[in-house]
């Protein structure tokens, strides 16, 4: 299990199959393993559904727990006391 808390740490949120292949666990190893860890709160994981050159590949995503990802660029939204100070 610490070899994938140090993999996302360094790395952030990724999905399992990207997990197994990086630290040479199998993926049922790995999703045995990401189960625990989210149950024990140490990491936070989902079921995502995601359509690479329109082929469907379902698998879990997972970020350690209380890592915010960083914002995407480009603009910002207003926000509400910026559209009322206006």
């Amino acid at each position: 299990m610490k070899t994938i808390l140090e993999y996302l740490n360094k790395n952030g949120e990724k999905m399992d199959i990207d997990i197994a292949a990086a630290t040479g666990l199998s993926l049922a190893a790995v999703k045995s393993k990401l189960r625990d860890l989210s149950l024990s709160g140490a990491v936070i994981s989902c079921n995502v559904t995601r359509f690479v050159e329109g082929v469907k590949i379902e698998g879990i995503s997972s970020r350690v727990s209380g890592s915010i990802p960083q914002p995407s660029p480009g603009r910002k939204p207003k926000t509400e006391t910026a559209i009322e100070s206006s």
